[in-house]
């Protein structure tokens, strides 16, 4: 049973990862943002998430990780609320940084608690499973939850989901969960909270930048930051006594194996559905709920295989299971560029149901390999870098897949003529952009620049997917170096 309440603050903090996939047509249609802030409103809160998730993971072992649990949790339902009332898109920027601020809380008290509950591996492994699948799971339903909500509700109601899944954990959290804390945690280390939040924040926020806008004064900036900040923490934390995270942990192959594995897993399923929901709502015109209808079968997929995989690793190795998944991924960006151009409702559904098969396999494995790599008075701080690689992932399938997509998109797209230069700029802005611009202009330049926004979209998908590919299949063979003598 407590395991069972530790799965809704997961599935809350991770449905947000994607549930604005489908909801940004109508948010952008009610509050008007621009094209940046549509991209922010997406990454904003993993971005927060990974760049303060090391600290959420070292106060939960230090304060006790029920009770931060369920102050997060708390925090992460009244900052939903706010989002869900916004009245403008500065607004809402501003709730979805609250709810990452409080997401860093939660996600590493949910794993940590459970490697001090259950000392039994083959136990703790079924435990395990449920939160990780949970975990992918909740990436994988938010299009299809967000897409349900919004047809029927409109796009608030994909917020104040946040509250009847807080409920069950803050009312039974204090009954059924042991709390637990590491019994010599030394001092909150401030210092190290500060330069872990400038390591990631501005090295993401570089990437992010690059993706939009190329190679500039601000990409560099924020690099140098990040890698400055990460230098001067690695330092810190080797020379404290008792660091907020035990860098040295790094040095086992197989707990470094399954962080990058966590990384590459989200970043393959965001960018993915970067692509597919606009293709499945702008080009093949299925509405929100109809488009999460074709994923449903991926992440039904993600669902069984996570928990088959605790099975399947009893007579195969782990990194088997684990490479496997990854390697499921790559086929199915393989697939999509494959079929770019002509890609149907039927191609992107299969595509997503090996997606959905991968992760399953990868997500229940990896987190198994981690914690199994980890002391329990760790365990927090070890679960929060894990998370921090997922939400890390998270943010650069949208950044570095969708940039590689927005680019070309906007490099190759030729408006018909008969539009002025106003039209034109924004329907190089986004797909959705020229989709607004088609419905104010009569025929045939209307179909002409549908036609023309399709293709140029298509294109860029089919570059991104390849991209994609070569990633994954490159990243699988590190990995298995790196995890291939772990034992079940």
């Amino acid at each position: 049973m407590a395991v069972g309440l530790l799965l809704l603050p997961v599935l809350l903090v991770t449905i947000d990862n994607t549930v604005l996939n489908f909801a940004l047509p109508a948010i952008a249609a009610d509050l008007q943002p621009t094209a940046t802030q549509q991209l922010w409103l997406i990454d904003v809160y993993p971005l927060v998430l990974c760049s303060l998730l090391v600290a959420g993971g070292n106060l939960g072992d230090r304060l006790g990780r029920r009770r931060t649990l369920m102050v997060g949790v708390g925090g992460f339902a009244l900052a939903s609320i706010g989002a869900a009332f916004a009245p403008t898109a500065e607004l809402l920027l501003a709730a979805r940084i609250a709810t990452g601020v409080f997401g860093a809380v939660i996600l590493p008290a949910t794993h940590s608690l459970v490697r001090s509950m259950f000392h039994d591996r083959s136990r703790r492994r079924i435990a395990i499973a449920v939160l990780t699948t949970g975990f992918a799971s909740g990436a994988a339903l938010g299009p299809i939850i967000g897409g349900w909500l919004v047809g029927g509700f409109g796009w608030p109601a994909i917020f104040l989901l946040a509250v009847p899944l807080s409920i069950p954990l803050l009312l039974g959290a204090p009954k059924l969960i042991d709390e637990y804390r590491d019994p010599d945690p030394g001092p909150v280390d401030i210092g190290s909270i500060v330069l872990s939040a400038t390591t990631l924040a501005p090295m993401v926020y570089a990437i992010k930048h690059v993706a939009g806008h190329g190679v500039d004064v601000i990409a560099v900036a924020g690099l140098l930051i990040g890698v400055g900040s990460g230098a001067l923490l690695a330092y810190r934390l080797l020379h404290r006594e008792n660091p907020m995270l035990d860098i040295r942990l790094f040095r086992n192959p197989g707990f470094t194996g399954s962080i990058l594995a966590n990384l590459v897993n989200l970043m393959g399923i965001t960018g993915f559905l970067f692509f597919a929901a606009q293709h499945l709502q702008l080009i093949a015109g299925l509405t929100p709920f109809q488009a999460a209808w074709a994923l449903v079968p991926g992440a039904i997929a993600n669902v069984i295989v996570g928990f088959a995989v605790v099975r399947i690793v009893r007579y195969v190795r782990p990194g088997i299971a684990l490479v496997t998944g990854l390697l499921l991924a790559a086929t199915a960006y393989a697939l999509t560029a494959a079929t770019s151009g002509s890609a149907t409702i039927a191609t992107i559904a299969i595509a997503y149901l090996l997606i959905g098969i991968g992760s399953g396999a990868t997500g229940t494995t990896s987190n198994d390999i981690m914690l199994a790599n980890v002391p329990p008075t760790k365990a927090g701080a070890a679960a929060a870098v894990s998370e921090t690689a997922y939400e890390l992932g998270t943010v650069l399938g949208v950044t570095v897949l969708g940039g590689v997509l927005t680019g070309i998109y906007r490099g190759t797209l030729q408006p018909p003529a008969g539009i002025d230069a106003e039209q034109a700029a924004a329907a190089r802005e986004t797909l959705a952009g020229a989709v607004d611009v088609a419905r104010t202009l009569p025929e045939p330049a209307s179909s002409d620049l549908v036609t023309a926004a399709a293709t140029a979209f298509d294109a860029g998908a089919a570059t991104a997917s390849m991209i994609a590919t070569g990633l994954l299949v490159v990243a699988s063979a590190g990995i298995f170096t790196l995890v291939r003598k772990q034992t079940a």
